[in-house]
């Protein structure tokens, strides 16, 4: 039986990435030795789309509000490095994870899987 999903955020700054997940995003986390951090990742879903080559991931978080979201991380000083986009299924920005690179946030329009029993 399937219990969960570990997703991994590769980084060319560890521990950047690391404190900006707990500090910023504060999200709860284990310590599995040596100070490698585990995240408890909020509520998810997993979708597939079409490719035309196979491996490529991403990662979006998902809100509820979008600006408000945005203005709350914005004061915790969070670089967006793209504007509100309407992509039909939601509205979408991106962010910068330190030492991590860019992940997407987004406020869905479409029917959410993570809150299913």
């Amino acid at each position: 039986m399937i219990t969960g999903a570990h997703t991994i955020m590769y980084a060319t700054d560890a521990e950047a990435a690391r404190g900006f997940l707990r500090d910023v995003l504060g999200l709860s986390h284990v310590d599995a030795g040596d100070g490698w951090l585990i995240f408890r990742s909020p509520p998810a879903e997993l979708a597939v789309h079409p490719a035309e080559q196979p491996g490529r991931h991403e990662l979006y978080l998902m809100c509820d509000d979008l600006e408000a979201t945005i203005a709350d991380l914005t004061g915790k000083g969070v670089e967006f490095t793209g504007g509100i986009s309407d992509q039909g299924w939601g509205r979408l920005t991106t962010l910068r994870v330190p030492g991590a690179g860019e992940i997407g946030l987004y406020q869905p329009r479409h029917p959410t899987a993570y809150d299913l029993t």
